[in-house]
């Protein structure tokens, strides 16, 4: 996990084997701002020297909030550490714990059909409209039929996905089903299980993991965390939980130009913007804590890492979700 203080720019243009290319890639330090410039020169080095020896490059590093994809490290402003553990404020304005070992995930619940479901009554409704084309030797009843499908796939899944619901329970009971079945098979496993606005969030306890160990992975797939952060934590190599609400939650706009360093211009901006984001956030909390499974083993880092984040998230509370 890297989650530098300090990013710089280089770029320069060179010509190979006949055409023009453009080099840009950022540099990085916990230093200072010259030592990120010397590194992000360097690394601009380092691509020219590939480009010879491998005929190509990637042209520019993208500048996004994370993007491990690229083997850039975090890029959002730190607001406050505690040893390894890291806050940031990310793209669109939220605070973020970001620890290297200490184990979250996050559950979102599943309120939409899958999109197999539609894919198989589409394919079925299309099928029968082919088999009633075949036997009245009629494209017209196939036209007739294609068309019902693409209006009716929809309506049709949507109401086998709330059928699925009335006999498997409510999204709600469907993932902490699957919080309850991974934690019957693996008993010495320590989860403290919080409600979040659209879903549940695992913290672990009983110890400390790598970010892209199979343990870790296992854990993922059986409780069906986001997707998303799986493949997060795997280019990060760490683990995340938002600490504050979602400013669109609490009547606050999205944060504009958020990726970190932003120009010296647009600061006084920002810092009013997190002024009237933080005064709205009082009267909300990030999650909800919801109940303990599994053994009573606590690592003594996880229940640091627990203490920040409770306090941060305001998980005791009974203030509404954001």
């Amino acid at each position: 996990m890297i989650i530098p203080k300090y990013w710089a720019e280089a770029k320069t243009k060179t010509k190979f084997e006949g055409r023009q290319y453009t080099i840009k890639r950022f540099g990085w330090s916990d230093e200072n701002i010259e030592s990120a410039q010397q590194h992000a020169e360097q690394r601009v080095f380092e691509a020219l020297e590939q480009l010879k020896i491998d005929k190509t490059v990637r042209r520019i590093d993208h500048k996004i909030a994370y993007n491990g994809a690229e083997g850039l490290p975090i890029r959002e402003e730190i607001i406050s550490q505690y040893d390894d553990v890291i806050i940031t404020r990310n793209s669109y304005g939220a605070l973020c714990l970001n620890t290297p070992d200490v184990l979250f995930a996050d559950i979102d619940f599943v309120t939409q059909p899958h999109s197999s479901l539609y894919f198989i009554i589409f394919f079925v409704l299309l099928a029968s409209s082919g088999l009633g084309a075949f036997y009245f030797s009629s494209w017209f009843i196939f036209g007739i039929g294609f068309v019902l499908s693409l209006l009716v796939t929809s309506l049709i899944a949507k109401s086998v996905f709330k059928f699925q619901q009335k006999l498997k329970g409510t999204p709600e009971q469907q993932a902490l089903e699957k919080i309850r079945a991974f934690s019957t098979h693996y008993p010495t496993w320590h989860l403290r299980v919080y409600r979040t606005p659209n879903g549940y969030r695992i913290l672990v306890m009983h110890q400390i993991f790598e970010p892209r160990g199979e343990q870790v992975q296992s854990f993922f797939k059986a409780i069906y965390a986001d997707p998303y952060y799986d493949l997060m934590c795997q280019n990060q190599n760490c683990f995340r939980a938002r600490i504050s609400p979602k400013p669109w939650r609490i009547g606050v706009e999205r944060l504009r130009q958020g990726i970190w360093p932003i120009s010296n211009e647009r600061m006084a901006d920002r810092e009013n913007w997190v002024r009237e984001y933080e005064r709205q956030a009082e009267d909300y909390a990030s999650c909800r804590f919801v109940e303990q499974f599994g053994s009573q083993m606590v690592h003594p880092k996880a229940k640091r890492v627990q203490s920040i984040h409770d306090q941060y998230c305001k998980s005791d509370s009974l203030l509404d979700l954001a």
